[in-house]
């Protein structure tokens, strides 16, 4: 593991459908890795990383679970279907959390992530309950490996996530702030939010979208390319600069098309490089 520059600029990316060459060609030595729900965590896949990263001079900051049958097609489909919330598979994808801890320990990575889904905001509803006990074992599991657990932004307020924070009470566990989601989901003004949130950030998504449509019940908001979307990049920038955030900035980008994914992701990157720039952002 090099040492990186602060905020320096890197990639969100996935594991089985990303080639690392193919992302570090893009211009960046950082980014986070995201692990499919099906994909083998064995022996084998942790010595291949581990060689792959050695190779390319690559570092990883973050390790993001996914799970098997989480589907992103909309608000209401979000809420029944991704982290923690769906009951019948809790216990399956608790052991899939630690499967990634595991698995991020075995690349000497001190950060793993996820979305944990839509938490209730009433402190005594049986889910919000189960989901909170969850999220201590999985804390606690991390710390074992000295690993931060962070939580992905979005599908709450800040303030339902503040205190949802508070009420776990483990000093291992952050947040994964993602601006776009904020918007994509209508929960926010993302650089208000990353005021609120500022002190338990440990890791960035730069990622871009407009609002959801007024007139569609349920319906997300629509990613965009960065620099093109509602959450203003330069500002949000600034505001990690003020709150004294220190580490990288991982450009993400979902397209239909996997070609125009890493067309977008390419051309973010002397993009986000500049802004970084322009705000005296280089420590």
């Amino acid at each position: 593991m090099h040492h990186l520059d602060a905020r320096e600029v890197g990639i969100m990316f996935w594991a089985e459908r990303d080639r690392l060459a193919e992302i570090k060609a893009l211009g960046v030595r950082c980014g986070q890795l995201g692990i499919p729900g099906g994909t083998n965590l064995g022996h084998h896949f942790a010595v291949g990383w581990k060689k792959a990263l050695a190779e390319e001079e690559f570092t990883i900051v973050t390790v993001f679970a996914a799970y098997s049958g989480e589907d992103y097609a909309d608000i209401p489909t979000v809420q029944r279907t991704v982290g923690f919330i769906p009951r019948e598979t809790r216990a399956e994808r608790e052991r899939r959390t630690f499967e990634v801890s595991d698995f991020a320990a075995a690349l000497g990575v001190k950060s793993i992530a996820c979305h944990i889904g839509f938490v209730p905001e009433d402190k005594n509803d049986p889910d919000y309950v189960a989901v909170r006990d969850m999220v201590r074992r999985v804390c606690d599991h991390a710390s074992k490996h000295h690993q931060t657990f962070a939580l992905e932004t979005g599908q709450e307020p800040a303030e339902v996530l503040l205190e949802f924070l508070k009420d776990v009470d483990r000093k291992n566990l952050a947040i994964n702030f993602d601006p776009a989601n904020m918007i994509l989901y209508g929960t926010g003004d993302p650089v208000e939010a990353l005021g609120v949130l500022g002190k338990y950030v440990v890791s960035v998504h730069a990622k871009d979208g407009d609002y959801p449509p007024k007139d569609v019940a349920g319906a997300l908001g629509r990613e965009r390319p960065l620099g093109e979307g509602a959450v203003g990049i330069e500002r949000f920038v600034g505001k990690l600069k003020e709150i004294g955030f220190t580490g990288p900035l991982n450009i993400e980008r979902e397209a239909h098309d996997p070609d125009q994914r890493m067309r977008d992701m390419r051309d973010a990157v002397p993009y986000l490089e500049a802004i970084v720039r322009g705000v005296g952002f280089q420590a």
